[in-house]
């Protein structure tokens, strides 16, 4: 699939992030089970999955048939970034079939010394084709990545770095503003909990949106059900 092919799939539309990290519920040392997420997802009208880790890139690629948004979620000494964060995950992302390759374009700080734009014009040179998804936290971030060189831009990392708002919903000034001014497509994520909220991301401008604890994670979707109830227990005792 070339990238306008790619592209005109995407815009508009809904892509679920599909992921389970060893410590959380779903996630089988055996074998993943995300593959299964994945196929209720495509069945409900999902037009490509984000996933972390090799091994659900490949599996979702071969249940789904979708294009697949692949990332890596590893912590090195000196890296402050963590999605993606070196060429290692780089090449195994490429040998696994990702579509696109998200990564921490941040301006953090990176243990091999090089800024966030030396490292990608590495990736394209190494890897020329490549899609590129930058996940960013700022609007400066943002404008920078695609400067850098990246295909899309993602507002994953909003609310995740020290210096970016903390808000309980989805950052929509960061999505109206970039989404105005970028030339590449800018795709809304983060904390988006509701249909009404993946609504208000796309109506703010974004060109696709994606929503994953809401859908795949049923530990922070029964906690938030378990919160609501709490609260209106307590109300009704005052």
């Amino acid at each position: 699939m070339t990238k306008s092919e790619l592209f005109q799939k995407m815009e508009g539309k809904l892509i679920v992030s599909c992921q389970a990290l060893p410590g959380e519920p779903l996630y089988v040392e055996e074998e993943s089970i995300m593959y299964l997420m994945a196929r209720a997802a495509k069945e409900a009208g999902a037009v490509a999955i984000r996933t972390s880790s090799i091994r659900d890139v490949i599996a979702i690629k071969e249940e789904t048939g979708l294009p697949v948004i692949g990332l890596v979620k590893i912590h090195y000494d000196g890296y402050e970034a963590y999605i993606t964060p070196t060429m290692k995950e780089i090449d195994e992302l490429v040998e696994a079939g990702a579509d696109v390759i998200a990564l921490d374009c941040t301006l953090r700080k990176r243990g091999d010394s090089l800024t966030v734009n030396e490292f990608i014009t590495q990736i394209k040179k190494k890897y020329p084709d490549s899609i590129l998804m930058a996940d960013i936290s700022t609007y400066e971030e943002g404008m920078n990545a695609q400067k850098a060189g990246v295909d899309m831009v993602s507002s994953t990392l909003s609310g995740y770095t020290e210096y970016s708002p903390h808000l309980e919903g989805p950052d929509l000034e960061i999505v109206r503003r970039l989404s105005k001014d970028l030339a590449i497509p800018l795709v809304g994520e983060g904390r988006i909990h509701t249909p009404e909220q993946a609504a208000a991301v796309l109506k703010s401008g974004a060109f696709a949106v994606v929503v994953g604890g809401a859908i795949t994670r049923p530990l922070e979707i029964t906690k938030r059900f378990i919160d609501a109830i709490s609260e209106l227990c307590t109300k009704k005792e005052e």
